[in-house]
């Protein structure tokens, strides 16, 4: 039976997780990153925002696309992890919290991405409505997220460290809030899709997509 113990913040469970995040099991973590690449190959991108880049799962394959892509995370660790892995790359690192103003970007951007991201924050509205100041006309936004149906029956993000199984903070967003947020500040729904284990339908789904453009 798992150690009970408080749930991590964030920035805290994602700087002890960095070392072992690239090498432990985590059936979220690629199959987002399978659905990310399935979702977005379809749509062109010059610039590429990459909300929640981690150790660079996805990076990589978001800079065969775009040819400018600035990355974003608030674990240092985890973007020390990225960092190492893409020396003399066309690609900008910032360390910042998204839950404060975005005053590190200057640009708008044709792809804005989201990757295991707002399971962590509480706000929806306050973070599409920043992405909707920096997507450029005719934008995309993209979100890949853990299926709040894996949520209501208890999964959440978590990781084993030798105190025993670390618990990250998360919140629970049903569809609905994700598309009420987005048509508050200025985005449509083109794709959702559902992504499930060993492409088993009979259990819920494990990976939440959704693809949105900017509408105003």
């Amino acid at each position: 039976m798992e150690n009970e113990r408080k749930a991590l913040e964030a920035k805290e469970a994602y700087n002890i997780w960095a070392d072992q995040y690239d090498t432990n099991e985590n059936k979220t973590r690629d199959l987002e990153g399978s659905a990310l690449k399935k979702v977005l190959s379809v749509i062109d991108f010059n610039s590429c925002l990459e909300i929640g880049c981690g150790t660079g799962k996805n990076t990589d394959w978001l800079l065969s696309k775009a040819e400018k892509l600035v990355a974003v995370d608030l674990s240092r660790e985890m973007l020390k992890k990225a960092k190492a892995k893409f020396i003399n790359k066309n690609v900008v690192f910032h360390l910042a919290d998204i839950q404060n103003e975005w005053s590190f970007l200057s640009e708008k951007f044709d792809l804005i991405t989201f990757s295991l991201v707002l399971e962590h924050i509480e706000d929806l509205d306050s973070i599409f409505r920043k992405a909707q100041s920096v997507a450029a006309l005719k934008g995309y936004l993209y979100l890949g997220e853990l299926h709040p149906f894996k949520q209501y029956s208890g999964t959440k993000a978590r990781f084993k460290t030798d105190e025993g199984v670390q618990k990250v903070v998360c919140y629970t967003h049903h569809l609905s809030d994700y598309s009420n947020a987005a048509k508050k500040n200025g985005f449509e729904i083109l794709d959702i899709n559902e992504l499930f284990d060993d492409s088993d339908r009979t259990n819920p789904p494990r990976i939440l997509t959704i693809l949105f453009q900017k509408s105003v």
